[in-house]
């Protein structure tokens, strides 16, 4: 059973699985089921009309004679749209024989198209994130008012509301301080992702991150690096996504300035968002907001100075607004059942046939 609300997404991977199916390249596991449950589908609709035509009773006392009108008109190619109804009907047929097949794929590689986008989550657990940052929903389970936990249920509020839409990213998730680390690379698994956040939104976690200091380019570094280990980096649809006090006035990162760094998003054009959660400052109120927004502005991205918790919600609505796109993955399967498509189709056309039948009069005409 699928629960009410599941059903948009239920619907919505039907659709992509349809439009990735090829069925030439399906095994069967009851083909013989298949063709023998046609088979008596088709014997019995053909006894039916047998047996009407068989006992069809002629005109006598129980019926009345009636001249035949003599039609001068001719007939409308419209009127076999009262057998819609049935039409319907007799195309989800070949559907549902395909679904009751129990139709599956082998050991293949495909080529898909999703809409979505490849998304590196970067998160700062530095020292400075333990500053006050009140927010009602956001740190509603939180264990105390620090800009490390509203900054973590942000994540999770922008992941949430990317499952909830049409979208069916890549997304990797990064931590960082003076140094930063892969906790979850690329993946659609959004379970994956949310537990992750879940681990390190801990407290325990949190005190005993060992890099306290806040070094954003660094981050940024690394999630380059992290589009380029997957062979990302030349492909379109990507996209950073920064949570961070901001609380960081380094503009030289090994040796390269903020812009060097930047310079391979740039180039790739993957933009780069970053909302900066400092409770009560607005733009220009922290110190490196001078730095850090034309950096950011020049990828293509955007600069959110969240100064409250209606900000941080107004930023995630914006850059899921602005994070539409489309993105081509290789998936690989062994022996997948592909029978869903097949009875999402029939179920579809079979559920329009019996509405049109219950609804419309017109339509209750048979043949």
């Amino acid at each position: 059973m699928v629960p009410i609300t599941a059903v948009p997404a239920v619907v919505r991977e039907s659709i992509f699985d349809w439009r990735n199916t090829r069925a030439a390249e399906l095994l069967f596991t009851h083909r013989d089921a298949a063709v023998l449950t046609l088979v008596t589908l088709i014997g019995l609709s053909v006894a039916i009309m047998i047996l009407r035509a068989m006992t069809r009773r002629k005109a006598g006392r129980t019926q009345v004679a009636l001249p035949a009108v003599l039609n001068w008109g001719q007939s409308s190619w419209l009127s076999i749209v009262r057998h819609g109804a049935l039409i319907l009907f007799l195309v989800g047929l070949p559907f549902f024989a395909l679904a009751l097949a129990d139709p599956y794929s082998t050991l293949t590689q495909e080529d898909v198209s999703f809409p979505g986008r490849r998304i590196a989550l970067m998160i700062d657990a530095s020292s400075s994130m333990m500053a006050r940052f009140p927010a009602a929903r956001l740190n509603a389970k939180a264990p105390n008012e620090a800009t490390f936990f509203t900054t973590v249920a942000a994540a999770e509020a922008f992941i949430r509301q990317r499952m909830a839409g049409k979208y069916h990213d890549l997304i990797g998730l990064i931590e960082f301080g003076d140094e930063a680390y892969v906790v979850t690379p690329f993946t659609t698994d959004y379970e994956n992702i949310l537990l992750s956040l879940t681990l390190i939104g801990d407290w325990t976690e949190f005190m005993k991150f060992p890099d306290q200091g806040t070094t954003i380019g660094l981050a940024m570094e690394q999630s380059v690096n992290l589009f380029r280990a997957f062979n990302f980096l030349d492909a379109a649809g990507n996209l950073m996504v920064i949570f961070s006090d901001g609380q960081d006035t380094q503009v030289m990162i090994h040796g390269k300035s903020v812009n060097e760094v930047l310079a391979g998003a740039v180039a790739t054009k993957i933009p780069v968002y970053m909302i900066r959660t400092s409770y009560n400052k607005a733009l220009g109120a922290v110190l490196p907001d001078d730095i850090w927004r034309p950096a950011v502005e020049a990828t293509g991205g955007k600069f959110y100075a969240a100064s409250d918790e209606s900000v941080i919600f107004n930023a995630i609505k914006d850059i899921d607004a602005r994070s539409a796109g489309r993105v081509e993955v290789k998936r690989y399967s062994t022996e997948r059942p592909r029978f869903a498509p097949y009875a999402f189709m029939a179920a579809s056309f079979w559920s329009v046939a019996l509405l049109l039948q219950l609804t419309i009069p017109y339509f209750r005409k048979f043949p």
